[in-house]
C-alpha cells in the first residue's frame, strides 16, 4: 500500500525553493511536480490552513475562522487564540474545533492512521488530530500530544525537546528523530506530517530574506535532505509519496495599525464590536450581528488609508461597498460580520523580494501574513513519488484545500467527494491531462462624504473549487 508522507515549511514562498537556498527541495521539485499556482485559504494564516489541509474544506465549513477568532458556540464575548489550551476547553465543552471530519477521521474508519508531528504553534499541531483520543494516531508537539499518554513515552525515550531557538532547527531536527525512529518504522501511518516552523519565525524576527531567515532555510532544507535520504536508504521510496507545501506566502511589513486603540478612538467599544487581529487581516464580530453598527464601522473603514478588501457576512444584509463573506469561504457560523484584508503593493524590499502590507502586529521591515496579497495568496505546492508524474509544471490553479481529497484518492479511500476541494488530477499518473479553469474579478464601490472606496477580489475556479487569487481596495479622496 502506497504511503503520504506530507512535509511542511511553514511560511515558505515559492520564490524561496531554489539551488542557492534550498538545494535539496530544489533538485526534488525538479523530479516530480510542481503546483506553479498553489493557493493557501484566507485569511493567510497558519491555523486556517492547518484545518483546511486536513479537512479539504473551506473556513466556513470547518470552522476555525482564523488564528484568533470568536467561537461563539464557546463564548461569544471573547476573542480567543486558537492554541491547545483555548482548544482542549473548547474541546472539554463539548464544542468541537472542527466541524467536518479529519483525514485523521477518515482513515480511522479503515484502520489505518494519520500521524502528525509539528514544532510551529501548538493550535496548529492541534487541529490536525483534535480527536485522537477516540479516533486513533496521533499529533506530537513539544507541550502536548494526543493522545496524552504518548507524552511522556516519548520523552521517556527521545528526551526533553530543545528550547525554542531561531532558526529553530534544534526542534524540527528533534522532529525528525521520532518520525525516523518512531513513527515511519513503527507505527507505519497511512499518512505521516512533519511541519517545520522556518522560515515563519525568522521571517517574522527578522524579515522576508533577511540573514537570519536564509540561514533558517538552508537548515530546514538539510533535515529535509535527510528524510528523503531516509525513506531511499530504508526501502521507502519506490512506496512512498512526498507532498511538500507551505501554509501561506509572506509580505513585508508596512507600518504596524494599532486597531486596539483606533477602534475606540473612533467610537467604537468592546460592547459594539470584537475585535480579532490576524496580522495582515482583521475579523470584526459585531454583537447581536447590528446591521447600523457593522455599516457605521464598514463606512469608518474604507476612509482608511489602510483598508483593503473588506467583507460583510450575509447575517448583516447588504453593506453598501463590500463583498460577501461567502466569496472567500469564510461564511459560517464562526464567521465574523467584517474581515478586512489590510491594503498591500508589490513594492520589492531590500532583501529582494515582492510585496508589502500593512499589519496588526510586529514593526515596519519585518515579515507578516494574513492579507489578501497576490504575494501571501501563493504558496509552496510541490510532490514527487510512484502516484505522481515526473518533471512538469501544473498551471492549473491548485490549492491547500485540494491535498485531503487528493490523499484519499491516492489511499483508495472515499470521503474526499464531500470536500470542497478536488482531486489533483493532472498531476497524478492515473489522472487525466489539464484541467479547465476561469478566473474572475468581483468589484464593490462606495462614496463617502470624503471620498469613494473601490475594491476588487478576484477568483479562479477549477469545477466546484474556487481560489481566492487577490483582493485588494483604494480610495479616492474627494
Amino acid at each position: 500500500m502506497t504511503q503520504v508522507m506530507i512535509v511542511v515549511f511553514d511560511g515558505l514562498q515559492p520564490s524561496q525553493v531554489t539551488p542557492e537556498l534550498m538545494p535539496n527541495l530544489a533538485q526534488f521539485a525538479s523530479e516530480g511536480v510542481i503546483f506553479s499556482k498553489h493557493h493557501p485559504v484566507f485569511p493567510t494564516v497558519t491555523r486556517v490552513n492547518a484545518a483546511t489541509l486536513v479537512t479539504g474544506r473551506i473556513s466556513g465549513s470547518h470552522g476555525l475562522a482564523a488564528n484568533t477568532l470568536v467561537a461563539r458556540d464557546f463564548d461569544d464575548d471573547r476573542v480567543i487564540q486558537a492554541m491547545q489550551p483555548h482548544l482542549d476547553a473548547m474541546s472539554q465543552a463539548g464544542v468541537p474545533i472542527l466541524f467536518t471530519p479529519t483525514l485523521a477521521e477518515l482513515l480511522s474508519q479503515h484502520g489505518q492512521e494519520y500521524t502528525a508531528i509539528g514544532v510551529g504553534t501548538s493550535g496548529n499541531a492541534y487541529v490536525h488530530n483534535p480527536r485522537a483520543e477516540e479516533v486513533g494516531g496521533a499529533t506530537i508537539h513539544p507541550e502536548f500530544t494526543l493522545p496524552a499518554s504518548l507524552n511522556d513515552r516519548l520523552i521517556s525515550r527521545f528526551g526533553p525537546w530543545p528550547d525554542e531557538a531561531r532558526p529553530n532547527t534544534p526542534r524540527f531536527a528533534h522532529a525528525y528523530r521520532i518520525m525516523t525512529e518512531h513513527v515511519l518504522p513503527e507505527r507505519q501511518p497511512a499518512v505521516a506530517l512533519m511541519w517545520s516552523s522556518e522560515p515563519d519565525k525568522s521571517q517574522h524576527s527578522a524579515g522576508v530574506g533577511s540573514e537570519l531567515a536564509c540561514v533558517a532555510l538552508g537548515e530546514a532544507d538539510a533535515k529535509f535532505g535527510e528524510l528523503i535520504r531516509w525513506l531511499d536508504d530504508n526501502g521507502n521510496s519506490d512506496g512512498t509519496d512526498v507532498i511538500v507545501l507551505s501554509d501561506h506566502g509572506y509580505s513585508t511589513i508596512t507600518d504596524r495599525i494599532d486597531l486596539d486603540a483606533e477602534l475606540p478612538a473612533a467610537g467604537f467599544g468592546p460592547d459594539d464590536v470584537l475585535i480579532a487581529t490576524n496580522g495582515g487581516c482583521a475579523l470584526f464580530y459585531v454583537t447581536d450581528n447590528n446591521a447600523d453598527i457593522t455599516d457605521r464601522l464598514a463606512q469608518w473603514l474604507m476612509a482608511q488609508p489602510w483598508c483593503g478588501a473588506l467583507l460583510a457576512s450575509d447575517s448583516v444584509g447588504q453593506i453598501e461597498g463590500t463583498l460577501p463573506t461567502s466569496l472567500v469561504g469564510m461564511q459560517g457560523a464562526r464567521g465574523p460580520e467584517l474581515a478586512m484584508s489590510f491594503r498591500w503593493d508589490s513594492r520589492i524590499s531590500e532583501n529582494g523580494f515582492l510585496g508589502f502590507a500593512y499589519s496588526t502586529s510586529a514593526s515596519a521591515g519585518l515579515g507578516q501574513h494574513g492579507s489578501m496579497s497576490k504575494h501571501e495568496l501563493r504558496n509552496t505546492g510541490i510532490a514527487r513519488g510512484p502516484s505522481f508524474k515526473s518533471g512538469v509544471t501544473i498551471d492549473s490553479p491548485s490549492g491547500n484545500i485540494d491535498i485531503a481529497p487528493t490523499i484519499l484518492k491516492i489511499l483508495g479511500y472515499d470521503g474526499g467527494e464531500s470536500m470542497d476541494g478536488r482531486v489533483l488530477e493532472e498531476a497524478l499518473v492515473s489522472g487525466s491531462g489539464a484541467v479547465e479553469s476561469s478566473t474572475e474579478t468581483h468589484a464593490a464601490e462606495r462614496k463617502l462624504s470624503s471620498g469613494v472606496f473601490r475594491q476588487q477580489v478576484t477568483l479562479s475556479t477549477v469545477g466546484q473549487t474556487v481560489y481566492v487569487d487577490e483582493g485588494n481596495a483604494e480610495f479616492i479622496s474627494a
